[in-house]
């Protein structure tokens, strides 16, 4: 084994404390070695800081997976709601370690829910997804564009630029900022983002070294909701821009994944859930994807 694994990640705040966790999770596993974070700044980060519009998904993790592929990292650490469905070649997700929380969060200046917000509130998120089903439930809101990491949207927050928030609670979570969370969305409003709370560990696929370490932290009931989430995903051909969901849970030999497709404004919103014992989580999320398509989801697509 390697007497120092460098780890490949962005340079926020919240990738630091993602990257940390995964060095905590091997060093429980295989105490003796030694890791070294590797900051990696995106063509995303740039764009996000800049206040541009990002609709490549791959711009968050493509230099990262560059300097995985070119032997500059030996793993790479994302949140898998950022990687791609398609996985680029030469690499591997070794390891998906247990979820955190899924769910999304508002969060209010004046504590009110989201059923007690004013009529014509103003709601700040930059996700399609967020926003369509924000709008399904309250078509009166005001859905304000607001970007940039956690501790940046709850200071815009607090300086007026909108009523609420919504943001992701693993992310809270993670910070140590869940104490400013008014509410967690429950499903029947919100299905969380593809991927949302879970973390992937990529290595190189010829790395046996690694593969053999990392695996060591990968969570088998996690890993199985995850790619069913991201075979719903792909079958319905999502990219970042797309207003879908997924959201996957699993006990010991069944699996319930529950999806959404909507049309930006909320106005057309086709839901689904599909409870199934077959081994294969991957074909559990594409037959969820072809009942949405068959119930009209190819059109609210096309729509959007």
């Amino acid at each position: 084994m390697k007497s120092l694994i460098r780890i490949g990640t962005r340079g926020s705040r919240l990738a630091i404390v993602q990257t940390t966790e995964i060095i905590e999770d091997l060093k429980r596993v295989v105490p003796n070695v030694k890791y070294e974070i590797v900051q990696i700044r995106t063509k995303g980060d740039t764009m996000h800081e800049l206040g541009t519009v990002v609709d490549v998904k791959s711009l968050f993790t493509q230099e990262i997976e560059e300097a995985l592929i070119e032997g500059r990292i030996d793993i790479a650490v994302h949140s898998m709601k950022d990687l791609t469905t398609d996985t680029s070649d030469g690499i591997t997700i070794a390891a998906v370690p247990k979820r955190n929380n899924p769910h999304d969060v508002l969060v209010s200046r004046d504590k009110r829910k989201l059923s007690q917000l004013q009529p014509g509130a103003r709601i700040g998120t930059s996700s399609p997804r967020r926003k369509s089903q924000l709008l399904a439930a309250r078509g009166d809101l005001q859905i304000v564009d607001m970007r940039g990491n956690v501790d940046t949207r709850l200071r815009k927050l607090t300086s007026g630029d909108a009523d609420a928030i919504v943001l992701a609670a693993a992310g809270l979570e993670r910070l140590n900022l869940s104490r400013y969370a008014t509410e967690i969305i429950r499903t029947s409003l919100m299905i969380p983002a593809v991927g949302q709370g879970a973390l992937a560990v990529q290595s190189r696929e010829n790395d046996q070294e690694i593969k053999e370490l990392v695996i060591k932290i990968d969570h088998p009931s996690t890993r199985r909701e995850i790619e069913a989430e991201r075979a719903f995903a792909k079958k319905l051909g999502a990219n970042c821009r797309t207003p879908i969901a997924a959201y996957a849970r699993s006990d010991s030999s069944r699996l319930t994944v529950e999806g959404m497709v909507a049309s930006p404004n909320g106005r057309m919103l086709v839901r689904g859930r599909i409870t199934s014992d077959n081994a294969n989580s991957g074909n559990i999320g594409e037959e969820l994807a072809k009942s949405l398509l068959d119930k009209g989801a190819q059109a609210v697509l096309e729509a959007s």
